[in-house]
């Protein structure tokens, strides 16, 4: 079973009612993850994505907090605040010291295999990976493979 890493774009796909067709087909493709990869995996999130989903400003929070609920967390320690530092520093995500950079950093702390996404401008990147790649190999980690729900397919045996 693969580690992924669920970060707060797929949860808010899953629970979103916007009409608009980008938003459903992320709702779509995500809901169908769910419920025929989901259970091929071990998937973890963190306080980041709690702290996240429990924005008052998202309508959608209770839904979001509900679908997460009995996931386990992964510890946002000393080691992943510092990574996340360390990608600001060398500009590969925007500060602050939270967000993208917490979520990439936890991933690469808790050896995820995967980090599941729909944040294509700072995470599910291709241009963001070689960055990604050259600082966690200069610190002995090894990345998470950053990807949007439809690339994550396992044919269920």
């Amino acid at each position: 079973m693969a580690r992924v890493y669920f970060d707060t774009s797929f949860v808010s796909a899953c629970v979103t009612t916007r009409d608009d067709p980008a938003s459903i087909v992320r709702r779509q493709t995500s809901s169908e993850w769910l419920s025929t990869q989901q259970h091929l995996h071990s998937v973890f999130v963190s306080a980041e994505v709690i702290n996240e989903l429990d924005n008052a400003a998202f309508s959608h929070r209770d839904a979001a907090l509900q679908l997460v609920s009995d996931l386990p967390l992964l510890e946002l320690n000393e080691d992943a605040f510092g990574l996340a530092a360390a990608f600001i520093a060398h500009k590969l995500m925007p500060g602050p010291v939270s967000g993208d950079a917490l979520h990439v950093a936890a991933c690469c702390v808790h050896n995820m295999e995967y980090l599941l996404s729909w944040n294509v401008r700072h995470l599910a990147n291709p241009r963001k990976v070689d960055h990604l790649r050259i600082i966690c190999t200069r610190l002995g980690l090894v990345p998470p493979a950053i990807v949007t729900p439809d690339l994550l397919w396992e044919d269920p045996e």
